[in-house]
């Protein structure tokens, strides 16, 4: 079984640059990041959808949108394939369409052309506010209940209770460092944010607006005056003082990545020291010899959870289910989580995954799993007393805009 062969991109993708802007082409309410004032500084409210009661007979076709490497049929490797075993079960013939954003997810999926994806947590609020995702009925799904309560029921993938979608599989957003530059491991995810280091003008950051919560992270453990306790829920003089640090840090970043194996070749050629990666980053990097270690600092690092949602205008909503529960189980969850390189959601996978892979991704360890700060899409409503005054995901693009140039 081969470890973490695609991961989140696909090898042709190319740098995405500014696309992960595209907020206007994912343009839903206020609380879903993109509509400036619309809700006139109100926290939006979530669409009224039921959730279905039961599966039906098998529609004949799926429609998904999906990171690459989550919906594998042969065609990137003759070993790897769950999709045809699922075809042949359930009927559902299977149409993926790779999406290389979460910003492209939201503006697929606001076609009304898919019936599920595979949504970050970055984009699953945005879906849920933009009425694009019906709540998920877990009582239909057989592999919830083998899923741990730490991946439920969480701010990315429910709201008020209400569950939209079946946890997928999760990683952390790990600093990786070169072994021959930076001595000793770095304690701290200073030596990407402070301007004299043994990093200096080699660091590497991820190419994405999220990344601004990486700098909340270090200011939350730095700067306990700004009384940061969320890193995506910020009140302006929070955001205000992560931008700073953003800022201050562009001249030191060496290069923005989205695709990972950009940042594999920029480690491999000594350009980069120390930065954001993620697990399956470093595996690659280390196969191909470069000396590149990963470590999570004291103050902790963000992360992802990727979620199974369902299109409030699905067209095979049964197709849905039965891939929801396919796609969970225990042997199709190993499967996929070694060729991707992530944790899977179900640790059943672990009977069927390598010897060690299940260790090294840390999958059921909960205090590891509570040293993250996953992924979740900026609204205006804090969450607690300050009420909907916090910066939404549509301020954090335009930075980002402003930052890249």
């Amino acid at each position: 079984m081969r470890f973490a062969g695609l991961a989140r991109t696909t090898k042709a993708r190319a740098p995405m640059g500014l696309t992960r802007l595209a907020c206007a082409a994912a343009v839903v309410l206020t609380a879903a990041g993109c509509g400036g004032g619309s809700t006139g500084g109100r926290a939006a409210e979530v669409p009224h959808l039921a959730a279905q009661q039961e599966i039906g007979a098998s529609e004949g076709r799926l429609n998904l949108v999906i990171w690459a490497g989550y919906a594998e049929d042969g065609s990137s490797d003759k070993t790897v394939d769950w999709v045809n075993a699922f075809e042949k079960k359930t009927g559902c013939k299977v149409n993926a369409k790779v999406a290389d954003t979460s910003d492209s997810m939201v503006a697929l999926m606001k076609t009304g052309q898919y019936d599920g994806v595979s949504a970050s947590g970055d984009a699953s609020l945005r879906l849920v506010y933009g009425g694009t995702v019906a709540p998920v009925n877990t009582n239909l799904l057989k592999n919830y209940r083998d899923i741990p309560s730490f991946l439920k029921n969480q701010p990315y993938n429910s709201v008020k209770g209400q569950m939209y979608g079946t946890p997928h599989g999760y990683g952390a957003n790990y600093l990786m460092y070169r072994t021959d530059k930076i001595p000793g491991t770095p304690p701290s995810w200073s030596i990407v944010w402070d301007k004299n280091t043994d990093a200096a003008d080699h660091v590497v950051a991820y190419d994405s607006p999220i990344y601004l919560a990486d700098a909340a992270l270090y200011l939350r453990a730095h700067r306990p005056d700004l009384k940061i306790t969320d890193v995506y829920e910020l009140s302006q003089k929070q955001f205000d003082a992560a931008a700073d640090l953003l800022k201050r840090q562009r001249s030191n970043v060496n290069q923005y990545w989205s695709n990972y194996l950009d940042e594999v070749q920029a480690f491999k050629a000594g350009d980069n020291y120390a930065g954001t990666a993620w697990q399956v980053t470093a595996n690659v990097a280390k196969s191909e010899k470069a000396p590149v270690a990963t470590t999570i600092p004291t103050e902790g690092a963000t992360g992802w959870s990727d979620t199974w949602m369902i299109a409030s205008r699905a067209e095979h909503p049964n197709c849905m289910y039965k891939w929801m529960n396919w796609i969970t189980s225990p042997k199709v969850q190993a499967a996929v989580a070694q060729w991707f390189g992530e944790a899977p959601a179900n640790p059943k996978a672990c009977r069927y995954a390598a010897k060690g892979f299940c260790t090294q991704f840390r999958v059921g360890d909960i205090g590891f799993y509570k040293r993250l700060a996953f992924w979740k899409t900026p609204v205006a409503d804090c969450g607690d007393s300050r009420g909907a005054s916090c910066v939404d995901y549509s301020k954090w693009t335009q930075l980002w805009t402003q930052i890249k140039g």
